[in-house]
């Protein structure tokens, strides 16, 4: 396992959509081992393949302490509630503000293997997993509020 560089805010691969994974294979169990150990490194609680430099739809998230959720091709197919409480990403060092979020989700998604399951979550948790899901998309946190718009110019990255 090697701990990766991580991408940030300004990069042009954090705004390009990741593609689904279709090889549920050595590469992928490599990327998912080298994501998890960067993330406890990097003291975060999630990250997504694109923070990492690579386009793959692809997220790990400690869900409790030292207990960690591998999610291969999320699709949200629920979300009830909204919550408003704040952010912070490894791609966009020493800033945090409220991001609105749903309070419940519920995913389909494919572990390391390829076998499909499905997870819900509530609270913080699926905040973690809402935001992670937004940047295989290309969304960053800084992208859905006006504290965030007004970080992104006086940063010169609008």
């Amino acid at each position: 396992m090697a701990v990766r560089n991580i991408v940030k805010i300004g990069s042009d691969t954090l705004r390009k959509k990741s593609k689904l994974v279709s090889n549920f294979d050595e590469d992928l169990a490599e990327l998912l081992d080298d994501m998890k150990k960067t993330m406890i490194e990097r003291k975060g609680v999630g990250l997504a393949a694109v923070q990492v430099g690579v386009l793959r739809r692809a997220i790990v998230i400690e869900i409790e302490p030292n207990k960690y959720l591998e999610i291969i091709n999320p699709v949200i197919i629920e979300k009830k509630g909204k919550v408003v409480d704040s952010e912070g990403c490894l791609s966009i060092p020493n800033f945090y503000t409220d991001v609105p979020r749903p309070r419940y989700v519920k995913i389909e998604a494919f572990d390391r293997n390829g076998n499909k399951f499905e997870f819900e979550a509530e609270d913080y948790i699926a905040r973690c997993v809402c935001h992670e899901i937004d940047h295989l998309d290309g969304v960053l946190f800084v992208d859905l509020t006006k504290d965030g718009i007004n970080y992104k110019k006086s940063k010169g990255v609008v």
